[in-house]
């Protein structure tokens, strides 16, 4: 695991060059120090600086600091509801789009973060990657329209929707093809004021390029996604709702390393290792 951490501290510092330009972001992490307590806080340069809680919920700061090598980087998110979205490119699907999104549900907990390794369960044979974009929203949503959509959207950050397609094809619903414990990778960050209308997602295995896309090319953009869901569902502050990925993926097998980069949020970078 040493190996994995030291990849992702220098992706995390080239991110943070990033977030120091002039473009008025502003950029979030969930850390944890000697398998502690989780805490968040706010991207200052090389440093975190601890927050009194969820960015969403306030920003001041508790006064304590860390060098991001003294901390371990976890999913910077806490979710109560994760809301997925298939079919949501046209050039992940074959045939017409459809009239309403593709959503469903998994568990909050089959996610883990950007220092974590997918774990392909026992019996998994056809495990894929998907690289997506996810948002968080910032506060309580009922029954709001496409136009009020974007007041309630909080930050960006970047995922990977493991799937596992026989699972998928062969089960009366997507829960255990989507969700399985460990399936969702989050991170490494997240950040507010990105243009979530105008994102480049790439995805790559073992470092070639083998997804590329734009979040202006989203059959139903993320304002859309709020709307629709937020008349059936009660999105709370901290809720996730995912893209949808793009083209065809292909499977994963141990000790294959997947990358989703995303513009002005960074690179999320997990290993695949086999349970045992």
């Amino acid at each position: 695991m040493k190996r994995l951490f030291t990849l992702t501290a220098a992706t995390f510092f080239a991110v943070v060059s990033i977030f120091t330009s002039a473009q008025e972001l502003e950029t979030f992490v969930r850390y944890s120090q000697n398998a502690g307590e989780i805490s968040w806080g706010m991207v200052h340069g090389d440093e975190i600086y601890e927050l009194a809680g969820a960015p969403y919920n306030t920003m001041d700061h508790t006064g304590v600091k860390f060098n991001r090598s003294e901390v371990k980087l976890e999913a910077p998110v806490e979710p109560s509801l994760v809301f997925m979205t298939g079919f949501n490119f046209l050039s992940h699907i074959s045939g017409d789009p459809a009239e309403i999104p593709a959503l469903f549900t998994v568990p909050a907990n089959s996610i883990v973060g950007p220092e974590d390794p997918i774990v392909r369960p026992i019996g998994s044979g056809n495990l894929h990657y998907e690289a997506e974009m996810a948002i968080v929203i910032g506060k309580r949503a009922e029954n709001v329209t496409v136009e009020e959509a974007g007041d309630y959207i909080f930050g960006v950050t970047a995922g990977n929707d493991v799937s596992e397609r026989a699972w998928q094809a062969g089960d009366f619903q997507v829960v255990r093809a989507k969700g399985s414990r460990g399936f969702n990778a989050v991170g490494p960050v997240l950040v507010k004021g990105v243009d979530y209308k105008n994102v480049q997602i790439t995805g790559r295995l073992n470092g070639e390029v083998v997804q590329g896309g734009n979040s202006s090319d989203l059959i139903f953009d993320m304002e859309e996604m709020v709307s629709y869901i937020s008349q059936y569902f009660t999105l709370e502050p901290g809720d996730m709702i995912w893209s949808g990925t793009m083209g065809a993926t292909q499977a994963m097998v141990p000790g294959d390393v997947y990358e989703v980069e995303l513009s002005d949020v960074g690179i999320l970078r997990n290993e695949v290792v086999q349970a045992q």
